[in-house]
């Protein structure tokens, strides 16, 4: 694991997005790949794991407060730390960008800002409400979501099985995401396989440190000001799975083995947030 380091090259070659075939018959939120398109050529999902169903109904659960709780919880700092995601994957102009787990659509947005309007990103997460709620603010461009900014589609599918082929995108983000997958290296292997050779993927999470004092602190904050603030919403519960999901994660060092035995030529953990959160950034080759 290492330190933040804030500088990234942004030299990449503009692609065209011609392979991607999207279906208009249903809203934005709604739409998935044309099953008669190579988009679908494998690893659909239909059924997902039992512990997964149950993470796909938190997440629609918490749908309708949560950016409102990222914001209160983390005093506004999730956004700094989702700004570095996006500069880590180095995704630049006129590039075809994917942002696994993406919930109410802050790191797409992000990207979105970084590929540009010659660019294209997809969204994609198990939980529609979080995807309904993802299209709503992009609809309503609040949320500092420049007209200028890419294209923007939303899919529903498994981050361990990606609905899309290989070698697809220049850059990809995951953002609180890879601890809740039931594997974290089949998770990683799909990132590699949809990214094209000398891609970059950054992973940002809470980071399962092996610092003691920082561990404590987490653990304190965690059960003395998030949960408490989360009853206010009435989502004690669903909060209360943080902590302990927080200790069954891979470590720093754990997720760039991962990372490598995914095939990932390069991967190196960053702590930030004061340790208390990491960013796993890949290259692929």
């Amino acid at each position: 694991m290492q330190s933040a380091n804030f500088s990234v090259a942004t030299q990449f070659k503009h692609l065209s997005f011609t392979n991607f075939a999207l279906s208009a018959s249903k809203p934005r939120a709604y739409r998935t790949f044309r099953r008669s398109t190579a988009f679908l050529c494998r690893n659909h999902v239909n059924t997902p794991k039992p512990v997964y169903q149950d993470r796909q109904k938190l997440f629609n659960r918490i749908a309708p407060v949560y950016d409102q709780l990222n914001d209160v919880l983390s005093l506004g700092q999730h956004r700094i730390w989702k700004r570095m995601a996006v500069k880590w994957c180095q995704a630049s102009a006129g590039q075809q960008a994917l942002d696994v787990c993406c919930g109410s659509g802050d790191l797409a947005f992000r990207l979105a800002e970084a590929v540009g309007p010659s660019g294209q990103v997809v969204g994609l997460d198990f939980a529609q409400e979080m995807l309904d709620d993802a299209d709503v603010r992009q609809a309503s461009q609040a949320y500092g979501i420049r007209r200028h900014s890419a294209n923007i589609q939303w899919v529903q599918g498994d981050a361990m099985q990606l609905p899309f082929p290989d070698c697809s995108f220049d850059a990809a983000t995951m953002g609180y995401g890879l601890r809740n997958v039931p594997d974290v290296l089949q998770a990683l292997k799909e990132l590699h396989r949809v990214l094209k050779p000398g891609a970059k993927v950054a992973v940002l999470d809470f980071n399962n440190t092996d610092d003691q004092f920082i561990d404590w602190f987490q653990g304190f904050s965690l059960e003395n000001i998030v949960v408490p603030a989360a009853r206010l919403y009435g989502l004690a519960e669903e909060y209360e799975y943080l902590r302990p999901s927080i200790k069954r994660f891979a470590t720093g060092k754990q997720q760039e083995k991962f990372a490598r035995q995914a095939g990932f030529v390069k991967a190196t953990h960053y702590e930030i947030g004061f340790g208390l959160m990491g960013t796993l950034v890949a290259s692929k080759q």
